[in-house]
């Protein structure tokens, strides 16, 4: 019985032992579960705040461009006329013989070192025959030479190769220049940052910056509508938007055109400007309803149900709105397109809202809106675009449905320079890190690249 007993404590000790055992291997596995999961959760906090603070314009304080004074909501506007269609042009035979013979001349030209009239040369066989790749590589090539211009260089090789991909001459040429050229741009994008930066140390309070905020609200305003052929000019467009008198001898529309711009641009300051989430459908075309509303309260705030046209563009079909609309926001709300630069990224939604042409009138103006909408939000002024420069501003968004939308990008890179300058030259104690600027005429006065295409 003593012998029994005693096996049977000893039993009972060694289950003791292993279930203790048993109980500290659960610990220790419970124990590096929890330190596995730690360090885990500790790495995904860790890359999610990295790819926060790496993305600058989410935590760029956004450039709100009304001044006090100036809030309200008004009435909206008309927008361009739809033009006829255009007719294609027969492929003249004897113009691209002449262009040829041109361009052989030139080209003799070049070899004796007489370059300014190889230049006019050039520049009549490119307008004789525009889309002819060999003129397009040989002018480049000229223009590298001689002018030291790659940029203009790159866009013609991009243009030869756009018209005939497997010409050998703008291959090669391409090649070279284009690191050169996205260089090139990219200085030019960090400058216009340093303005911005510039811009952005000068207190809210400011008195000059506030002066300067509402005198840049009225140029926005007037030069917006200037370039779809409002003829009101910057003191009337003053008048109007802080008096609500009629100018006489203008027509409603004209007015309706500046205070429809007024009602959108407020609308984007009280609603947009500081909104987190993602832009939406409804937001583009609440957009467009104060644009377009109140000249045209059916088309406002609604996709065309008609084909239109526009010079040699011509936009999708009514049926494709739809689509290409969800399309668009998909991009403008992706990761690849809010890590761009965001002047391109403006650039490029602009670009690519106008090319849909989704509303029957008012198209310029919302794509400009929604421009200024991104740019404001990443801290730079809405950018003003001259009327003066009109011409040059439909050339470049006719050079990017041909294909090559950079130049585009290049002109309004430009305009937001010359926009920040206007504010840096208007508050100019805060302007040490950029040349002084004593001209009055900032945005229309030379400087501005005329674009040989």
């Amino acid at each position: 019985m003593l012998f029994i007993g005693r096996t049977s404590e000893s039993e009972m000790m060694k289950c003791e032992r292993k279930s203790n055992l048993h109980t500290k291997m659960i610990l220790d596995r419970c124990k590096t579960v929890l330190i596995l999961s730690s360090v885990v959760c500790t790495l995904a906090v860790v890359i999610s705040l990295y790819k926060l603070l790496s993305y600058d314009a989410k935590f760029t304080k956004p450039f709100s461009p009304i001044p006090a004074g100036l809030y309200g909501n008004h009435l909206e506007p008309f927008e361009d006329q739809t033009p006829l269609p255009a007719t294609p042009k027969k492929l003249d035979k004897a113009r691209d013989a002449e262009a040829v013979v041109s361009l052989n001349a030139a080209l003799e030209m070049k070899k004796n070192g007489k370059a300014d009239k190889a230049l006019k040369l050039f520049q009549h066989a490119f307008a004789l025959s525009p889309k002819h790749a060999d003129i397009l590589n040989h002018y480049g090539e000229f223009l590298e030479d001689t002018k030291k211009d790659v940029v203009r260089a790159d866009q013609l090789y991009t243009l030869a190769l756009t018209n005939f991909p497997d010409h050998t001459g703008a291959l090669m040429n391409r090649q070279r220049t284009a690191s050169i050229v996205e260089n090139l741009d990219r200085e030019m994008l960090k400058k216009i940052d340093e303005k911005r930066d510039a811009l952005s140390s000068i207190p809210e309070n400011n008195a000059a910056l506030r002066r300067a905020k509402k005198e840049a609200y009225f140029q926005h305003i007037y030069h917006t509508v200037g370039i779809e052929g409002n003829t009101m000019s910057l003191s009337q467009t003053r008048s109007i938007l802080e008096t609500r008198i009629a100018v006489a001898g203008k027509s409603i529309d004209e007015h309706n055109e500046i205070l429809g711009l007024d009602a959108a641009m407020k609308y984007i300051n009280q609603t947009l400007l500081y909104r987190l989430r993602d832009i939406t459908m409804g937001d583009i075309l609440e957009i467009h309803k104060r644009v377009l509303g109140h000249v045209d309260p059916v088309e406002g705030g609604h996709f065309r149900r008609t084909q239109v046209y526009v010079g040699g563009h011509i936009p999708p079909g009514p049926s494709e709105i739809s689509r290409l609309m969800t399309q668009f926001l998909e991009w403008l709300n992706s990761e690849d397109a809010m890590e761009l630069h965001p002047v391109r990224y403006a650039a490029l939604a602009h670009y690519k809202l106008v090319h849909i042409h989704p509303f029957v009138d008012g198209n310029g103006r919302t794509s400009r809106l929604l421009m200024n909408l991104l740019l404001m939000q990443a801290g730079y002024p809405p950018v003003i675009i001259a009327k003066q420069h009109r011409h040059l501003y439909y050339q470049h968004l006719q050079t990017a449905n041909e294909g090559d939308v950079r130049p585009f990008v290049r002109f309004i890179a430009q305009c937001t320079e010359r926009t920040l300058n206007l504010y840096l030259w208007a508050t100019s104690e805060y302007s040490h890190m950029v040349p002084a600027i004593g001209e009055p005429h900032i945005l229309t006065g030379e400087g501005f690249e005329e674009d040989l295409l």
